[in-house]
């Protein structure tokens, strides 16, 4: 089952998330907040599995609030956002947040991605990622160089991340244990320069 919180200061998104998520099976909601600040104190009390926050919120932004969920690995933060606030998701990209979703995404999408969040995978709509593309700072890393700096197993672990897998699963496909593939991304981490797996993915994505 997966456990859930919702914090968005618009009652009616709120209602509408509740009711997609209280018809699944493998799905329960806890709770729900009206801004970050609450969501925070929601997930220190509860501990949920995923955390469904809306990205521009009063008291405390969703991007804050995430921040602060992962700090203390109080859940994992799947942020609902818009066409019109690419500068917030980059802030989000930046802090490491692994999940991304339109609000105006149909329920199944919605869904999914929760899923995939809880199973420790990587969410980027195709829209937010041509948000990113170009924004990307001048210094980072684009594929030519992925191709250059990484050996063939830690680009396809790179590909594997961006198409959104977990740990979990990318050592079932390609038949290495967890604490080899958790080695083969800090390697990728260290020679690239980057941050976290989210910039990975996003890198991957955005210079194919």
């Amino acid at each position: 089952m997966i456990r859930i919180v919702i914090a968005d200061d618009d009652a009616i998104v709120r209602e509408g998330l509740r009711m997609i998520i209280e018809c699944q099976q493998d799905m329960e909601l806890l709770d729900s907040a009206a801004d970050g600040q609450q969501a925070v104190e929601l997930c220190l009390k509860l501990k949920p599995d995923v955390a469904l926050l809306d990205i521009r919120m009063p008291v405390m932004d969703g991007i804050d609030a995430a921040a602060k969920i992962m700090s203390v690995e109080a859940a994992k933060p799947l942020l609902l956002t818009t066409f019109d606030e690419p500068e917030l998701i980059i802030r989000a990209f930046r802090a490491g947040v692994n999940g991304y979703i339109l609000k105006n995404s149909p329920a199944d999408r919605i869904l999914n991605a929760i899923r995939v969040i809880y199973a420790g995978g990587t969410v980027f709509q195709k829209d937010i990622l041509d948000f990113i593309r170009g924004r990307i700072s001048a210094g980072s890393p684009g594929r030519k160089l992925f191709e250059m700096m990484l050996s063939p197993r830690e680009l396809e672990i790179a590909r594997l991340i961006a198409e959104g897998l977990s740990n979990k699963n990318i050592g079932e496909r390609l038949f290495l244990s967890g604490g080899t593939v958790r080695n083969h991304i800090s390697t990728i981490l260290e020679k690239t320069g980057l941050e976290h797996r989210t910039q990975i993915a996003v890198h991957y994505l955005t210079n194919t």
